[in-house]
């Protein structure tokens, strides 16, 4: 790790502040993962913290299942928040060499802390840049980025880079927000403070399924999965307001963001898309 680099993601610097303070409930939802929760039934949901905390762990699983995961791997998580989907591959997989990239040393310094390796697993987290990879050419079997690649200042020099670190044969698995044709021209109006960079920070959700196509195309990946399980996501709105009021967390522009993010979502012009590309043999 190196040294502070200011990153700008309001929704971090709370909840980091906030695992200061001893808090079960916190630490349960987002103290390991710091992403939406997938549910293979949302009727059944209870939204519980645990029943939260599951829903964030099988996210990073379906992520990780679509990258088709197995032992003695060489696996790189970019955007890796606190280490969550690291400390699942740790304690599920045996002989990995996981290494946690993510620009935040604030958050490097809390992976470090919880995550630590079992069996013959490998770990290491470094601070770094998902577009510039300090990395060589054919180093990772596998490259996830599980709900960060909006952060990023641009896709295809992520694409082109995920291409370059890869193995041939490897596989680039990420989740993301993904509009519809008829909404993307709406994702790309500027919109006015403090909504261009508000809770969730900046985050560009302006590229489509036909432009994850293109882009595939365009860096010389294979895509092999587009899986839409946006209904899978949709308790996550509640639970966040549920914590919201719970945590006495006011911040305005954090529940408006968050119900754009719901009502698009739940209406179908914003889909939450798990993606697989494979670079060619």
């Amino acid at each position: 790790m190196k040294h502070q680099i200011k990153v700008e993601l309001p929704y971090f610097d709370h909840l980091l502040d906030a695992l200061q303070e001893p808090n079960d409930d916190l630490e349960k939802s987002f103290g390991r993962h710091v992403h939406w929760g997938y549910w293979e039934h949302p009727n059944l949901a209870t939204l519980s913290p645990d029943d939260f905390a599951e829903a964030a762990e099988n996210l990073s699983i379906e992520v990780c299942h679509a990258a088709e995961i197995n032992d003695n791997k060489k696996i790189l998580d970019v955007g890796c928040g606190f280490g969550g989907t690291i400390a699942y591959l740790n304690e599920n997989f045996n002989k990995l060499e996981l290494l946690g990239l993510n620009l935040d040393d604030r958050q490097l310094r809390r992976a470090v802390d919880k995550v630590r390796p079992t069996a013959a697993n490998k770990i290491q987290f470094q601070q770094g840049n998902a577009c510039a990879l300090p990395f060589p050419d054919n180093s990772f079997d596998v490259l996830l980025a599980v709900e960060c690649i909006f952060h990023f200042p641009d896709r295809e020099i992520f694409f082109q880079e995920a291409l370059r670190v890869l193995k041939p044969g490897g596989h680039l698995a990420l989740s993301d927000f993904v509009p519809t044709t008829a909404f993307l021209p709406i994702t790309k109006l500027k919109l006015p403070s403090p909504f261009g960079r508000g809770f969730y920070g900046q985050c560009n959700v302006q590229c489509s399924s036909e432009g994850y196509r293109k882009l595939a195309k365009k860096t010389g990946f294979n895509i092999k999965i587009e899986k839409n399980i946006s209904r899978n996501t949709l308790p996550t709105y509640s639970y966040l307001r549920t914590m919201g009021m719970k945590e006495g967390y006011k911040s305005i522009s954090a529940a408006i963001e968050t119900l754009i993010v719901e009502v698009v979502s739940r209406t179908g012009l914003l889909k939450y898309l798990i993606l697989c590309f494979q670079k060619p043999m």
